[in-house]
């Protein structure tokens, strides 16, 4: 399988970006809305602020998977962020989730001096709560009829991850 390169996304994957959330998997996994106008997409990773950071995989110079990192500018939580991310249809179980986040967790823990990662995933969405607890997340709630989708309330698990003391360096 060829290198899955992560790098930020740039104006011009928002058509890109676009063909992931509308295909039905990542529709069905994420709360992101169909459908929306490629000019949409593009406003939101050209605007986007210091503190998000809209990153992609990209295999033979296709967009297959996106991942934003939003790190919080509260003063009393800026040692918080979240994310939210989605991988294109065929490319499920091909480590585009594992790269993104191992991308993603690299640059909050080592660049950002992220704490605590916060995520929210739909509790029927098994291969993504798998992927997270691969990477430390854990559940610590859910959210009941938290959001809607084919027609009826789905439940949210809460997951959270605090950035794990660094064993390497040496003691004082």
């Amino acid at each position: 399988m060829n290198a899955i390169h992560i790098r930020r996304a740039t104006p011009d994957d928002a058509e890109a970006i676009g063909l992931i959330f509308d295909a039905p998997r990542a529709r069905w996994g994420t709360l992101q809305t169909a459908y929306m106008s490629v000019e949409g997409r593009r406003k939101r990773i050209t605007d986007a602020d210091e503190h998000t950071y809209p990153l992609v995989a990209v295999v033979d110079g296709e967009v297959v998977g996106q991942l934003t990192l939003h790190a919080t500018a509260r003063a009393r939580r800026k040692h918080t962020a979240g994310l939210g991310m989605a991988v294109r249809d065929d490319w499920h179980g091909k480590g585009v989730g594992t790269a993104l986040m191992r991308a993603c967790l690299d640059l909050a823990d080592n660049w950002l001096n992220i704490h605590r990662m916060e995520l929210g995933v739909f509790v029927d969405n098994e291969p993504a709560i798998h992927l997270y607890k691969k990477f430390g997340f854990v559940v610590e709630g859910r959210l009941v009829d938290y959001g809607y989708r084919d027609g009826e309330y789905v439940d949210t698990f809460v997951m959270g991850r605090i950035r794990p003391l660094s064993t390497d360096r040496p003691a004082d």
